[in-house]
């Protein structure tokens, strides 16, 4: 018997860093968008498994990013993209739990209506953390960083 190994070469930009930074502005995209979704509900959460999903993701992006500061070699700039995600989340905890007791916890998820604050605060932070993905995306092209 004989055994083949297949090697397969990526290109040199094609590193963990390059995906887990370009993964980050797909989050920052998709938390415009549940944004725009709360939007139309009026803070009501909708009834879509698109919405589900993307907030799923969004809060393991959480956890995976703690993880990727500590198994991947990142640039310094690019430190800056988990550790925002880490500030934005537990703030956003902490601010959206205050903002919920203001108004009384309710019952149910059912009657959970998302402040219009806070889903300013989120879209906010999506459209910073989308221009960080993008700067530490072109960084190594730009004159700047040589």
């Amino acid at each position: 018997y004989r055994l083949y190994v297949v090697q397969i070469s990526y290109p040199d930009w094609l590193t963990p860093q390059f995906i887990y930074v370009t993964l980050s502005a797909v989050i920052a995209v998709l938390i415009w968008i549940q944004g725009e979704m709360l939007k139309k509900t009026n803070g009501k959460l909708p009834k879509s498994k698109f919405f589900q999903v993307s907030s799923l993701l969004d809060t393991l992006w959480f956890f995976i990013s703690v993880v990727m500061l500590y198994v991947i070699d990142l640039t310094p700039l690019a430190i800056a993209v988990p550790a925002a995600y880490g500030i934005y989340t537990t703030f956003g905890w902490i601010y959206g739990t205050r903002l919920l007791k203001r108004k009384g916890v309710p019952d149910s998820p059912k009657d959970l209506v998302i402040p219009a604050k806070y889903i300013a605060y989120s879209q906010s932070f999506s459209l910073i953390f989308f221009a960080l993905c993008l700067l530490v995306l072109s960084s190594p092209w730009l004159p700047i960083f040589q």
